[in-house]
């Protein structure tokens, strides 16, 4: 069953590299920071709280980066009204 109006669509994605930079830039802060304090624990007399401290702060902040991203990208998306030749 079609509507009668069949005009092809192209799917065009806007997204340049300057709109994920931020993103990009926070993400390499967010590992410096964790690194950086687990190198502060690892002197300390539990090294373990090191790894799992590292382990915790990169697993809950991957999820927040996957959503700006998709996010971003999903504003990005363009449907474009094709030539009906």
């Amino acid at each position: 069953m079609t509507s009668g109006n069949d005009t092809p669509f192209h799917v065009r994605c806007t997204l340049t590299f300057g709109d994920i930079y931020g993103q990009i830039l926070a993400w390499m802060a967010v590992i410096f920071v964790s690194l950086a304090s687990g190198l502060a624990l690892m002197g300390s007399s539990r090294p373990l709280f090191a790894l799992v401290g590292v382990g915790l702060i990169l697993v809950l902040s991957l999820p927040f980066l996957l959503f700006a991203f998709v996010t971003t990208l999903l504003n990005h998306i363009r449907l474009d009204p094709g030539s009906t030749t």
